[in-house]
């Protein structure tokens, strides 16, 4: 970890350390991602899940990343669902690139679109959460009208969105290594149709959270929108900035990708919250108090530090 990381780390434990009691109202979540990256990650993840599924917490999300380069196979697929429906808790689950974008077959040809259809088939075939108990969520079903220009863009199932007393919530599939752009033609127009139906599902979730009058909004991408050098998330940047201006509420952004926990305010009236990731296993309890002036808090619950056969972190 980098000197900057460490600081992030110790300033968001710091402002965990000296939490009171939340007061009544409030909602409390579980998050997780960027691992396992690979087997000797398997057995802290399956301890992280454990901790995760007995807090009291009302759902538990994975932000995406698995595998790092591993093989994108069904049955890692099939693997990873059966581990998160075993959380007591509904539990959430966004998309990585590591486990579409990134994928190859056993010559090395790229297979992203198949993988990418595969994962929604597997994980969002149904408008509700994973986990023992499966929580009722809206979900971006249909195709987009109008369509993006040359783009024949389909529904992007994985979108969710849904609301626990006074917080709505909402998650977004945008991930890391240049969100799919610049690799093919078809992987351009992919990626142009799904930013499309990422804005129009967040544009929605910040109408709806203020038609309901949620006090506050929380959306759960996976990638540290940040990072791009070639400027592949600045709409979406923009487009954050302009929803929470309107909502004039507190709005947190949950995300990993760059596998640092840290707690900052990137933006105006958004605060943002990146979970631990691989060789860091852990997860974070996000607490949420409605109504109050500075209502997110947090608690970090590192349970392992794992060296890895390469020195990679994406």
């Amino acid at each position: 970890m980098t000197e900057r990381g460490a600081w992030l780390v110790a300033a968001a434990l710091a402002l965990t350390g000296c939490a009171t009691p939340p007061p009544s109202g409030t909602i409390s979540f579980a998050i997780t991602g960027d691992a396992p990256y690979h087997e000797g990650e398997e057995a802290a993840f399956a301890k992280v899940l454990a901790q995760m599924s007995a807090e009291e917490v009302a759902f538990s999300v994975h932000v995406g990343d698995t595998k790092g380069g591993g093989p994108c196979t069904d049955a890692l697929y099939d693997k990873l669902r059966r581990q998160f429906d075993a959380s007591r808790h509904p539990f959430v689950y966004t998309p990585g690139d590591n486990e579409w974008l990134e994928c190859r077959d056993a010559a090395g040809r790229p297979i992203a679109l198949e993988r990418l259809a595969r994962l929604r088939e597997v994980y969002f075939s149904r408008p509700e959460s994973l986990g023992a108990v499966p929580m009722p969520m809206r979900m971006q079903d249909g195709c987009l009208a109008p369509p993006v220009a040359t783009c024949g863009c389909g529904a992007l199932p994985e979108n969710r969105a849904w609301s626990l007393a006074d917080v709505a919530f909402v998650t977004l599939h945008v991930v890391g290594e240049e969100d799919n752009f610049g690799y093919d033609a078809a992987r351009d127009t992919e990626a142009r149709c799904r930013r499309e139906g990422n804005l129009r599902w967040l544009d929605e979730a910040v109408a709806r959270a203020i038609d309901s009058g949620a006090r506050a909004l929380v959306v759960i991408a996976q990638a540290n929108p940040w990072l791009s050098t070639r400027g592949a998330h600045d709409t979406f940047i923009a487009r954050l900035q302009r929803g929470a201006r309107r909502f004039a509420r507190p709005v947190l952004l949950v995300h990993g990708d760059t596998h640092t926990f840290r707690v900052d305010w990137p933006l105006d009236g958004i605060t943002r919250v990146e979970t631990y990731g691989s060789p860091f296993i852990g997860w974070v309890k996000v607490v949420v108090s409605p109504g109050e002036p500075n209502p997110f808090s947090f608690e970090g619950h590192l349970v392992a530090v794992i060296g890895r056969p390469d020195n990679s972190v994406r």
